[in-house]
């Protein structure tokens, strides 16, 4: 009996999750393999291996918990990857040599299948002068350009599309021409685009104030700040893009602001992080943890969500010890933090047809489990 659901499940792990030798034939023979594979090379961090390569497999099994796809094609291969899905990078200096510094690590990065994010609001804007060259300056959009060729070259030499995420401040004197990038449907198409919208100027926008357009002190332009907003919101109807984040209310709830400025997320979004930050991820299957369903006693296992939810983590935070970094600042920041994200899934089929297991989304995003 196949463990898959549908068809279109068991052709995604065969063509993503895999492991294939070098000539296309199947290391993994059934997905029981895969499991197999990804419990034994993160339980191999352990002082007594054996003793929880069972336990995370159990785990894994019957897609109770998913990890993140870089962990499960990834993990007990033996190639030298990434087993985190994405980073953000390092801040960018407004130099050239910093730039293509920046880009080189990138390239880096997605090679070994991390996708990135950057902050692209530290580059002069374009028109500025760049002093000793008697040249203007491209500004951040033009060496975006250059950021999406590497990106669909990285891409042509693998099987996973490539992803970056491109933030620039509601204040940078391009963020005009950054809001109305991806309306030409050619340009930018490895890039997801947000602005990083900050407190003052949501102010400014309730104020139905102006709104100076600055860099490294200068002000190129003053326009309204609601004519700005709007252009944004209009964009994102019409195009879907860019999204918005809300910098400083993220930088005021982390609970590291102490020791670290966020200006970017992953290239989803979902996460933001620091410079150099990674993006480990992992998901509950609630469907799985439904015991007697459809009957009148269905509810979901708190015991078996209690324990497959600290086995998951035990399981997240092996990776950061297991995994290979592209680069040695993602390595000790991931390292220094242990950040994991351990989320849920199937809550629409755990609360299929019964009005009374509605309450279980509570219970589950409860602090005592």
């Amino acid at each position: 009996m196949s463990r898959f659901s549908a068809p279109i499940a068991e052709q995604i792990w065969d063509m993503k999750y895999r492991f294939k030798a070098a000539d296309g034939t199947p290391t993994d023979q059934t997905v029981e393999d895969s499991w197999r594979r990804v419990a034994n090379a993160l339980a191999a961090e352990e002082v007594d291996p054996k003793k929880w390569q069972d336990k995370f497999y159990n785990a894994l099994e019957d897609f109770k918990f998913l990890p993140a796809g870089r962990i499960l094609a990834g993990a007990g291969t033996g190639r030298s990857v990434t087993l985190f899905n994405c980073f953000v990078m390092g801040t960018i200096p407004d130099s050239m040599g910093g730039i293509f510094d920046n880009l080189r690590e990138a390239a880096l990065t997605m090679q070994q299948g991390g996708g990135i994010g950057y902050d692209f609001s530290t580059l002069r804007p374009k028109g500025a002068a760049v002093k000793g060259v008697a040249a203007d300056a491209s500004g951040p959009l033009s060496f975006m350009d250059v950021w999406d060729a590497m990106c669909r070259t990285i891409m042509s030499a693998g099987s996973r599309r490539g992803a970056m995420m491109a933030t620039l401040r509601c204040d940078h004197p391009d963020i005009e021409a950054f809001i109305e990038a991806k309306q030409d449907p050619a340009r930018l198409r490895m890039f997801n685009l947000s602005v990083l919208i900050t407190d003052a100027f949501m102010q400014a926008v309730k104020d139905d104030a102006s709104w100076d357009l600055i860099f490294d002190g200068e002000v190129f332009k003053t326009i309204s700040a609601r004519v700005l907003w709007d252009r944004i919101t209009r964009a994102t109807y019409e195009f879907a893009e860019p999204g918005v984040i809300f910098i400083d209310r993220i930088n005021q709830q982390n609970n590291l602001a102490y020791c670290e400025t966020i200006a970017a997320t992953n290239p989803c979004g979902e996460q933001p992080l620091p410079p150099y930050g990674a993006c480990l991820l992992g998901s509950i299957n609630l469907a799985k943890l439904v015991w007697f369903p459809f009957e009148d006693g269905a509810h979901v296992c708190e015991t078996a969500l209690t324990d497959l939810v600290t086995t998951a983590v035990r399981m997240m935070d092996n990776v950061v010890d297991r995994s290979r970094f592209p680069l040695p600042q993602q390595q000790a920041e991931a390292q220094a933090k242990r950040r994991i994200g351990l989320g849920i899934t199937g809550l629409a089929d755990a609360l299929m047809d019964s009005t009374a297991l509605v309450c279980v989304t509570g219970q589950v995003a409860s602090p005592k489990l």
